[in-house]
């Protein structure tokens, strides 16, 4: 049930996306008088087909849906009668032919616009920035971050919630700057703490918070399981949810972060763990799985604590603006997001970002499947999240995608005339060539991730 859920949500973030990318390409065709032939959502052999339309064009839903295309009558591909040839893609100006190009990825742009706006008026539910324990030896710790930590203001600038603070940290690290982060401390004090941004850079394929050593706070919770992930070592021990832990290896523990201390250290080492169930004293013993994620090696016994809601809700603000300021931040959000993402891929280029950043379908459907269960909210961010990928990831000058053909347009525009079919081949091939390179690498991404856990 849960892969149907992750397929499912995966699915249903997709389809819109490429629904709005290739409108965006058919109505721009469409105004600029091209006859369009074909509007598919998926590849391959079309497994439901109509067409309607002054031109006949065919609506079609194919097999393979990742991703879609507007075939449209060009002299290029196959004879165009002769009346029609003022119809023809190739027959327009090339200032048309760019018009229709960038159209698509400017329908995901404006999507994602559409989205975070209906989600900042309908409000949007975050963690409070504040802090919990800083990592040990990290730059969080020397700069003297404390436990009840809140944080108010990063160079001047209002942070609402984690989310916010997580992007102006990753914003921070690519512009290798100085952070002056205005603090509430637990005991009502106001400070301001620094944080460089240069001890961080080496290891960017982290969270930024976490690479600066920066946690949320945690309430204590008690150890009582809330979950057994199915054929985990807990699982295969006879642990069940609802086990209290009274004690692991003889040594008492009162709340949940004690309970995830010890076994992340103890991986490949039996745990006799103690529990209280339904009244009665059972003792379990228990060996940790060896989990390594990005350098970091620790235990994991596939056991999830019982939520406790009212202490969290405690840790959650709700972000809510009106008309304007929800259209105001929502442009700002897409074009913040828009030049991170550039920016990132420029790092990956130079290797200041590590490669290992790249994402590939697997990955993107367990986000979708996680963002789903949080809410609508949630998920709707995702997808205006991915939308803007979309339309940044299209634009880039690579033949085959849809900057490849600006990028030829734009030749076009300087040369005085279009280029060769020959060097258009030789672009295609070159294009196809780093188009696969990125999915492989993207798939072996995904692949460790799920092997990592």
């Amino acid at each position: 049930m849960s892969l149907l859920w992750t397929i499912g949500a995966f699915l249903l973030a997709l389809t819109p996306l490429i629904v709005f990318h290739e409108l965006g390409h058919l109505l721009v065709a469409r105004w600029c008088g091209v006859m369009v032939l074909r509007f598919s959502v998926g590849f391959g052999r079309p497994l439901i087909s109509r067409r309607w339309g002054k031109d006949n064009t065919e609506w079609a839903i194919a097999a393979l849906p990742l991703g879609g295309y507007v075939k449209m009558l060009d002299e290029r591909e196959a004879p165009v009668a002769p009346e029609l040839l003022h119809r023809a893609f190739n027959r327009q100006t090339v200032w048309k032919r760019m018009a229709i190009v960038v159209a698509g990825p400017l329908a995901n742009l404006i999507l994602a616009v559409a989205i975070y706006f209906a989600v900042y008026l309908g409000g949007v539910s975050d963690l409070k920035p504040m802090l919990g324990s800083a990592i040990q030896n990290s730059p969080a710790e020397s700069a003297g971050f404390q436990s009840g930590d809140l944080i108010k203001s990063v160079n001047g600038e209002a942070v609402a919630g984690w989310t916010e603070l997580r992007k102006i940290l990753l914003g921070a690290v690519l512009d290798r700057r100085e952070l002056a982060m205005e603090v509430v401390t637990i005991e009502g004090r106001s400070l301001t703490r620094i944080l460089n941004a240069d001890s961080f850079v080496a290891n960017f394929d982290r969270d930024p918070t976490e690479g600066f050593g920066l946690v949320p706070f945690q309430p204590t919770l008690d150890p009582v399981i809330g979950s057994v992930t199915p054929n985990s070592p807990a699982d295969k021990a006879g642990l069940v949810r609802g086990d209290v832990i009274v004690s692991i290896d003889n040594e008492h523990v009162a709340n949940w972060r004690q309970v995830t201390t010890l076994i992340r250290k103890s991986y490949g080492q039996n745990m006799q763990i103690e529990v209280s169930r339904s009244g009665i004293q059972k003792l379990f013993l228990v060996t940790p799985e060896k989990i390594v994620d990005n350098g970091r090696t620790f235990g994991r016994l596939g056991i999830a604590v019982k939520a406790d809601p009212a202490r969290y809700a405690m840790l959650t603000t709700e972000v809510r603006y009106g008309i304007a300021q929800s259209l105001n931040h929502a442009i700002q959000e897409v074009w913040n997001t828009s030049v991170l993402s550039l920016r990132m891929m420029g790092r990956m280029l130079t290797g200041d970002v590590s490669l290992k950043n790249l994402s590939g379908p697997v990955t993107i459907a367990d986000y979708a499947g996680q963002s789903a269960k949080l809410g609508v909210s949630p998920f709707l961010s995702f997808i205006a999240l991915i939308s803007i990928s979309l339309g940044v990831l299209n634009l880039l000058p690579v033949p085959v995608l849809d900057g490849g053909h600006l990028m030829y347009y734009l030749a076009e525009l300087f040369k005085g005339s279009p280029l060769s079919d020959n060097a258009l081949e030789i672009g295609q091939k070159i294009g196809v060539g780093f188009l696969g390179v990125l999915m492989l690498l993207a798939f072996y991404n995904d692949i460790h991730r799920l092997m990592a856990g």
